[in-house]
This record gives structure tokens, sequence and C-alpha cells, in this order.
């Protein structure tokens, strides 16, 4: 068996997104010998720049799977488009709504009804409820990713986020729903809020033995519902986080070490949420990736880590922050900034087209967050 993987670039401006191709299997042999998967499409107009992709490297217009990892306009516009241009075989996605029985009991204020917080997040993610409403007339089923799923030809496995954390921990504290009584998540909402106005003030000189990434970043509740993936394809493993932050990482983490899981498995990594500093932290990393080593050792690991993120310079994505903690534990980070990023494994066809990219370089001067 054999992988391609492809990571798009998405977004022409400073906003970010996400796009990934692959397919596994018998690449070498027919169309029904391998698997083609699409792991979210970005913005609308990004779903239009996938058709064609597929159609010229992948020469096909029909996908086996599509996952939608989380409901945010970045990650899921674009599978509309997919839908209406090629043919799909099945869709993963969760859909919020069907999870709002006795739901109104997590809530401050009693006056809401299941019934109507059903109402609002089909108002607010009226997106995904279009691809529901889409797939449902074409014929595609949809099938809710939580942990232990996997896809027919057994080599894709969703890791998180388990279904009771989902409905208990993460739909209370989505956007649309009114503030819960267990508002321990409640920080999530708002520190993914602040985002818009606490600006980087200035930058903070970073050594390779000193590491200024912490513990205290968090994101919102939409973003750690996001389905992390796992794909093994003989030997190799690959992980595909979308936006998953802290907490669903770590619940993934402990999901992993109950298996005894090898890390050192796992050849390809995503990044997740474009490169925030508030999706993980030093022991997350310590984990995916493996402890920090010195400068000289760290260049010999063969890891490949790929951040998704816009074409346009900004200020947070990816933070360098969290780039050199990659690059310190052997995991250098490789960007779409410049375009399409490309991974093939030995028996893979080639692409004359395509050749070897840098990653980012260790930054010496890192941005000083303000939380």
């Amino acid at each position: 068996m054999d992988v391609e993987i492809d990571f798009l670039p998405v977004g022409e401006n400073s906003q970010s997104g996400d796009a990934i191709i692959l397919r596994y299997g018998n690449l070498n042999g027919s169309r029904n010998e391998y698997s083609v998967v699409v792991i979210d499409a970005g913005f609308r107009e990004t779903g239009e720049q996938v058709v064609r992709y597929l159609a010229d490297n992948y020469q096909t217009d029909h996908v086996d799977l599509i996952v939608s990892t989380h409901p945010d306009n970045d990650h899921s516009a674009g599978i509309l488009v997919l839908l209406e241009k090629i043919s799909v075989g099945k869709i993963w996605m969760h859909k919020p709504w069907n999870h709002t029985a006795n739901i109104s009991e997590l809530f401050k204020h009693h006056a809401v009804s299941d019934a109507g917080v059903e109402r609002t997040i089909k108002k607010s993610l009226q997106t995904v409820k279009t691809i529901e409403q889409l797939a449902e007339k074409m014929g595609v089923a949809i099938v809710e990713p939580f942990t232990g799923l996997r896809d027919e030809q057994g080599g894709l496995l969703v890791l998180g986020p388990d279904e009771e954390f989902y409905k208990n921990e993460l739909l209370p504290n989505f956007r649309c729903t009114p503030e819960p009584v267990d508002n321990s998540l409640a920080k999530i909402i708002s520190d993914e809020l602040r985002k818009f106005t606490d600006s980087i003030k200035e930058f903070v000189d970073e050594k390779w033995e000193i590491e200024t990434l912490d513990h205290g970043g968090t994101t919102s509740a939409e973003n750690n519902s996001s389905t992390i993936l796992h794909l093994s394809v003989g030997e190799d493993h690959f992980l595909f986080t979308g936006d998953a932050g802290q907490p669903a990482l770590e619940r993934v983490i402990v999901l992993l070490d109950s298996y005894n899981y090898d890390y050192s498995k796992i050849k390809l990594k995503q990044v997740p949420h474009h490169g925030s500093h508030r999706n993980v932290n030093p022991l997350i990393l310590d984990k995916l990736i493996g402890p920090k080593l010195p400068k000289e050792e760290s260049e010999k690991v063969v890891k490949y880590v790929i951040v998704s993120v816009s074409k346009e310079e900004n200020e947070k994505h990816p933070s360098k922050i969290v780039t050199n903690a990659y690059k310190r534990r052997g995991g250098p980070v490789y960007t779409t900034r410049e375009g399409f990023k490309y991974y093939g494994s030995n028996n893979a066809p080639r692409r004359n087209a395509y050749g070897a990219v840098a990653p980012l370089p260790f930054f010496d001067k890192v941005e000083k967050h303000n939380d």
C-alpha cells in the first residue's frame, strides 16, 4: 500500500483555512484499488481549486470520503462545491442539532428549550446544515465521526472527539448556544473572541535551549470539536488535527497511551489551527512529536510537519513560538504559504514538477503574547 497527501494553500489574504487531499491503497492499480479522501475544503473558492486538483493530479471526479472536521467556514464552505461538481461516496460530519435532547438542562437560564437550541444551532451553522441538505438531496450518506469510526478501507481512524465530550462539554459552549451551567469551558469562547483584539505588542528573544511556549492557550469549543484523524498505511502513520485545541489533543493522547501506542510511527503530522500558539503546549508536543533534542541531533530525524496558512503574512499564523517548538523536537515545519505541499510514499506515482522544499528556520525572535 502507498499514499499521497496534498495540503492545498487556502486563503488569498491573511485569513487561513484547510484543504487536504489524500489517496491510499494500490496507487498504481485501478481506481477501485485505492481510496480518495478530502479532509476539509476551505472556503467556497477553495472548493473549485480542489475539484481542479483532483482532476489534474488524481485523474478522478469521484471522492470516496469527505471529512468536515468542524463547522467553521474556512474548513467547510468548499465542501458545497464538491457536492455540486463531482460525485461523493460518503461524508463524515458532525450534526450538532442532532445532540440537543435534554441539552437545555446544561444551561443556566432554563427558559431555553431543547427545540429552541436546535433551531438556533441550525440557523447559526448554516454552511454545515446546507451540506446536510444537499447531501440528502444527492443521496450521499453522512456519518458523524466520533472516536473509533473507521473508513471502509480500514486505514483511516477517528481518534476524537468522543461523543460524550462532544455533547456534554463542547456543544454547550458553542458560540451559538446560551451560557452553560458548568462554564468551565466558557473561557475557551472568550479567549477565542479576544484573539481579534489582542495584537502582539513586541517580540522577545528565544534560544534553542529556552522554550517560551506555555500551557495557557485556549481555543473555541468549535475548534476543539474538530475530528482528529489517524491514517495508517503499512508501517507509516499520519495524524490530521483540524483546529483541535489542548483539551481535545490531550484526550487523544490518553486514548493512544491506553493502547501503548508508538508515537514514533507517525511520519507526517498536521499542525493544528494554522500554527496558533493556543492549540498546543510542550507536553502535547513531547508526546506527539517527541522530546526536545540537541540542535545537531534534531536535524537527523526524518519527520514531516505541515501547517496550512494563508498566502499573506500575518502575525499569528504560524506562531514562531510553535514552529520553534516543533523544530526542537525534530519536527521541521513546512507551510502552504508558498504553495502546495505534497508527500508521497516510495511507490507512489512520481510528479515530475514537484521538488524538495525548505522548512521554516529556527527563529531567534518570537512573538510575546498577551495571554
